[in-house]
């Protein structure tokens, strides 16, 4: 019997991530998982990547240490205040200030690294360009000029032997779609976090990824496990008048 195929899966401890990885197994792989200390403010999403990782048997699953906040530009890397809204409709198709520049060009860069090592051109990667926050690096357009440039880039794929395949596959899937995916593969969403600005160990409830997250467990008809702060806590700020 054949030894399941390799394949590193970028691992963020979020809803999206986790049902990648679900989805990696299910079809026959073998996961790898990497998860990135990016010098993001909050690094419970480090600590729901092991939970997930644990959860689904992955058999490797690496932190790597790198630092964004060195070049600021994002709201989750600076003290710059991540955006609130009450409801999901508020978010805007602009390009937030939670989009950290360059970020998924440089998590696939060194998840590609990895995969050359582990003899595999086998990538798997959550992102969404429905239910997502405007950022240009979730498109499909980005996912296939990636791939085209990982083929130029390593040595397996220049002499043909081991061609880069960049999975995404819940890039065009609702975040309800998502989430029912996840459950039939027994995917622990209690295990994930999704909350751009955290209150301790609560989701605030109003950020972006709140609110997506939040409707899209409302759209799949299914209780949402996450654990909100108290209401008086986690109001959006208040936007000022024009006559103010």
């Amino acid at each position: 019997m054949n030894a399941p195929r390799p394949a590193v899966v970028l691992l963020s401890g979020g809803l999206d991530s986790a049902t990648v990885l679900a989805l990696a197994r299910q079809q026959g792989f073998q996961p790898h998982a990497i998860t990135f200390r990016y010098g993001q403010r909050h690094a419970i999403e480090v600590e729901a990547a092991r939970r997930v990782a644990r959860h689904q048997g992955v058999m490797c699953h690496i932190v790597v240490d790198i630092d964004l906040s060195q070049f600021g530009g994002s709201a989750l890397t600076t003290t710059m205040p991540v955006p609130k809204h009450n409801t999901a409709e508020e978010i805007t198709s602009e390009i937030p200030v939670t989009y950290v520049p360059a970020r998924n060009t440089v998590f696939l860069a060194l998840a590609l690294a990895w995969s050359e090592t582990l003899g595999t051109g086998e990538i798997f990667v959550g992102v969404n360009a429905l239910d997502y926050s405007g950022y240009p690096d979730c498109r499909p357009e980005f996912i296939r000029a990636f791939q085209a440039l990982a083929n130029l880039a390593t040595k397996g794929a220049v002499e043909r032997t081991i061609p880069v395949r960049i999975h995404a596959p819940l890039i065009q899937l609702s975040k309800a779609q998502i989430i029912r995916t996840g459950l039939e593969l027994s995917v622990d969403y209690s295990l994930t976090t999704s909350c751009y600005d955290p209150i301790a160990e609560s989701a605030c409830g109003h950020c972006d990824a709140c609110l997506l997250r939040q409707r899209g467990f409302r759209e799949a008809g299914v209780p949402d496990p996450t654990r909100y702060a108290p209401a008086a806590d986690r109001a959006p700020m208040r936007r000022a008048s024009p006559n103010e």
